[in-house]
Parts: structure tokens; C-alpha cells; sequence
């Protein structure tokens, strides 16, 4: 019924709305490592190994910039899926590339630059907790595998 429901009322291309944005978004995982692994050999640099508070402290960072950078898209993409959009009268396919543009074109002339940030406080605290628990872990086990595996495990990657 639902999709029946889209199709009729939005055409069938709103089945897709935010799969351009959400194909994008995965930059925001690729930023978040490029950033981490950064951080760490930085680190690694000035002493022998990552402490876990470290691997803590790095990866809530570099969460917390990978979700910043990207955060415009996500908001696009929710506007895209959730229907509260206006369409660019110049292309009707909504989620392309050109309508992409115009959404952030018209969130900026609506609220300012600031317009493209709204709802970020409420997406880091989603996010930089769990990633850098995630990097915590990550670190752990890597450490307790190379120690199984009798193999040393280097400081630089």
C-alpha cells in the first residue's frame, strides 16, 4: 500500500528520494579513518604505543569532523526522504546531483550558512560516542589478536 501510495501521489522516482545524498555519505566513514589514522601516527610519533584513552579521544575527533564535513549532505538527504522539499522546477528528478545543489543552495538562502548545521549538536552526540568506542575496541582487538598470533604488532601502519 505504501508503495503504491508513493508512486501515485510522488511519482515512482520518490522511491529513491536521498540515494544520490546517502551515496555520497560514504566519504563520511573514508574521513573519519583517513583522520584517525592520522591522529594516530602523530601520536605514535611522540611515544611507543596508543593508550585507550587515546584510541578514545582520536576517534570521538575524527568522528566528530567526518560528521561536520558532511553534515550538509545529511541534512539533504533528510529532506529528500522525509518530502519536505520544494522541487528546482529545472530538473524534477529529485536526489540528482543538480537538486542536491539546489537544496543546500536554498537551506543557505533560508537561515545562512548556519542553515546548513542545523541539528549538528544532536548528530555528534548521536554519533561520536559510539565511534569512538568503535576505535577503542577496534584497537583492542587488534592488540589481542597480534598477541594470539604471537606476531608483534607495529607501531606504524
Amino acid at each position: 500500500d505504501a508503495f503504491h501510495q508513493i508512486i501515485r501521489d510522488e511519482g515512482v522516482l520518490a522511491l529513491w528520494n536521498g540515494t544520490f545524498p546517502s551515496l555520497l555519505l560514504v566519504f563520511n566513514p573514508a574521513i573519519q579513518f583517513m583522520f584517525y589514522e592520522g591522529f594516530k601516527r602523530k601520536l605514535l610519533k611522540k611515544q611507543l604505543q596508543l593508550t585507550s584513552l587515546d584510541a578514545f579521544v582520536i576517534g570521538a575527533i575524527a568522528k566528530a569532523v567526518a560528521t561536520t564535513l558532511t553534515y550538509p549532505l545529511q541534512t539533504v538527504q533528510s529532506i529528500l526522504r522525509f518530502g519536505r522539499h520544494r522541487l528546482n522546477p529545472e530538473n524534477r528528478t529529485l536526489g540528482s546531483l543538480r537538486n542536491v545543489l539546489y537544496l543546500l543552495q536554498q537551506r543557505v538562502r533560508r537561515f545562512g550558512l548556519v542553515g546548513l548545521y542545523k541539528g549538528l549538536e544532536a548528530k555528534l552526540l548521536q554519533t561520536v560516542l559510539t565511534a569512538a568506542l568503535m576505535f577503542l575496541v577496534y584497537e583492542k582487538l587488534t592488540a589481542a589478536t597480534f598477541t594470539v598470533m604471537g606476531l608483534k604488532h607495529s607501531r606504524r601502519h
